[in-house]
């Protein structure tokens, strides 16, 4: 089992120094999943919550939070993104999947960035319809796949 990497031996909280990494592609993609009644989901879907378009709202809070994840997670690296791309799909009458792929050209992962990109969207979508619909849960956040850097490719077993 590989040690925690941001804690030094005496067991202090640090940021990891990946000053001696070389910069390489590194791309990750995350997932969440909304559930929520069936005419709530179908107003999202006609556009006819009176505060506008949620998911174009949404999606544009999932790029701000990918941006600021390094404010909002503390040991996490201040990157300079090259591209977050957030995604929306219908896989049942109650459930909305956000899917978020961010990349970057650096010496660490975007992994957080993508998981932060889908959460913040997904809180977003429950902001702009709680007055529908309070029972919606914010569920399976989760990092589907990632590539780059020393530790390579990882793609979560689909099933």
């Amino acid at each position: 089992m590989t040690t925690l990497s941001h804690f030094d031996d005496s067991g202090a909280s640090r940021m990891v120094d990946v000053g001696a990494k070389a910069e390489t592609h590194r791309v990750a993609r995350a997932s969440a999943l909304v559930r929520m009644q069936p005419a709530t989901l179908a107003l999202i879907r006609n556009k006819e919550l009176a505060k506008g378009d949620v998911l174009e709202v949404a999606r544009l809070a999932g790029i701000m939070a990918a941006k600021k994840t390094a404010d909002l997670i503390p040991l996490c690296h201040p990157l300079t993104l090259t591209s977050v791309k957030l995604e929306f799909s219908f896989p049942a009458a109650d459930a909305l999947r956000i899917e978020a792929v961010v990349t970057v050209f650096a010496r660490t992962g975007v992994e957080m960035e993508a998981l932060t990109a889908v959460t913040v969207s997904a809180l977003t979508v429950y902001d702009m319809c709680k007055s529908a619909d309070r029972g919606m849960t914010v569920e399976a956040v989760r990092l589907e796949e990632k590539d780059g850097g020393r530790s390579g490719h990882f793609a979560r077993d689909p099933s």
